[in-house]
């Protein structure tokens, strides 16, 4: 019997609509467990006494359903897979291999008799017609690739050595990063050929199959900027003057922007725009883009030395966007402000984020922002190192690697 990992966190925002007509949609990078998700649902269901001719399981990346192609084939399969009128719980696995597939997953949906469950690799899946004929009646669940607190607690699930010193245990998961797949994997240098195979299948069915590239080796060279820059602020003007000043290539800005938006829909990058806490804007051009999972970096360098400011970034980004927070940058005139934290309406969050506070000039860095912020909602210091001060001025001093390891949201 195949062993499921169940990343509890994800279950607990569907499990109300498992009987629901509402579409749930299931999106996230290549790789991030979105099938194996598929499948412990499948698992719950049985447990709940649904039984196996009610459920329709559709794996359009498997070989036998890798010929479906139009809407009008996969109609022919669910047709001939459903044997009688009793409530039906239809999965399609990788929906965005059926190109229109939007109008027939909506005819099934009107039937009124099914709870349709889809998954995709990529954002193209909500920009088309499902988006807008299914107005109201379906729901997203991002998935991201393991957190801290999953990449530990999988480990056990699978019996893997996990280090009793969990501060080295995060240090390995900067490097190994959080695709589950890689967990089956001992070796460093396994894992991160497995991550080198993730990426060239995003390459080969989520980005090629989608938009012609004109130029993949244009193409590598920006999306390797962008990877070795993460949690820098980026422009299309800073990508232009890299490529003609460094790289001796003469590229039109809209390439650029087309190949970046590629990288976005492919669910690589994350972008968190700029906001100014002045004007209360979004500023225009300029973004910082966070990793999808921190491996993508370490799989396409040499260099495996942990750089903490935007490591440590990139991980509480990507564990704050697990739990649905939104996050942006904030502007302070010269000065920033490393997150802005908001979910729902009334939870509004400053962040800082450092390696450590063990001498008066980072302190008096790091602290220097909130000073500057007159609206009195909450701030963290998040850091890796051992704090003693857990409050200072009403600043919360937090450790990241306890923080996310228990599961904690902000308060």
């Amino acid at each position: 019997m195949e062993m499921l990992y169940k990343r509890e966190f994800y279950l607990s925002m569907i499990r109300g609509f498992y009987k629901d007509t509402m579409i749930k949609v299931i999106t996230g990078i290549r790789g991030c467990g979105k099938t194996c998700f598929f499948k412990t649902i499948i698992e719950e269901l049985k447990e709940n006494g649904i039984q196996d001719k009610d459920i329709i399981y559709i794996e359009l990346d498997k070989k036998v359903f890798k010929d479906i192609k139009t809407p009008k084939q996969l109609e022919e399969v669910i047709d001939n897979l459903v044997k009688d009128s009793d409530f039906k719980y239809l999965f399609i696995d990788e929906i965005q291999n059926v190109k229109g597939f939007e109008e027939i997953v909506n005819a099934y949906r009107e039937e009124g008799n099914y709870s349709i469950f889809l998954t995709g690799s990529n954002s193209y899946l909500l920009s088309g017609e499902l988006a807008t004929k299914l107005t109201g009646r379906y729901i997203e669940v991002e998935m991201l690739p393991l957190n801290f607190y999953e990449y530990v607690d999988m480990k056990k699930f699978l019996n893997k050595d996990v280090n009793v010193n969990i501060y080295h245990e995060f240090e390995e998961f900067i490097r190994n990063g959080g695709f589950p797949g890689s967990l089956f994997y001992d070796s460093y240098d396994d894992k991160l050929l497995y991550t080198r195979s993730v990426i060239e299948q995003i390459f080969d069915k989520d980005i090629k199959n989608h938009r012609k590239i004109k130029d993949k080796f244009l193409f590598e060279v920006i999306e390797k900027f962008i990877i070795n820059n993460f949690g820098a602020v980026i422009s299309i003007g800073s990508i232009y003057n890299y490529l003609n000043s460094k790289e001796k290539i003469s590229v039109d800005r809209r390439t650029i922007k087309a190949y970046v938006e590629l990288l976005e829909n492919a669910k690589i990058i994350y972008p968190c725009d700029l906001f100014d806490m002045k004007s209360k804007k979004v500023l225009d051009g300029e973004k910082k883009y966070y990793l999808a999972d921190l491996s993508i970096y370490y799989a396409l360098n040499t260099d495996n030395r942990i750089n903490y400011g935007p490591v440590l970034e990139n991980v509480l980004f990507s564990y704050l966007k697990s739990r649905n927070y939104s996050l942006s940058v904030g502007k302070i005139g010269a000065l920033e402000c490393d997150f802005i934290a908001r979910r729902g309406v009334a939870e509004y969050f400053y962040i800082q984020v450092t390696k450590n506070i063990d001498d008066k000039k980072t302190e008096e860095r790091e602290y220097k922002p909130f000073y500057q912020i007159r609206e009195m909602y909450p701030r963290y210091l998040f850091v890796s190192d051992l704090i003693f001060q857990k409050n200072v001025d009403g600043i919360n001093n937090v450790n990241i690697v306890d923080f996310i390891y228990n599961k904690e949201d902000l308060q």
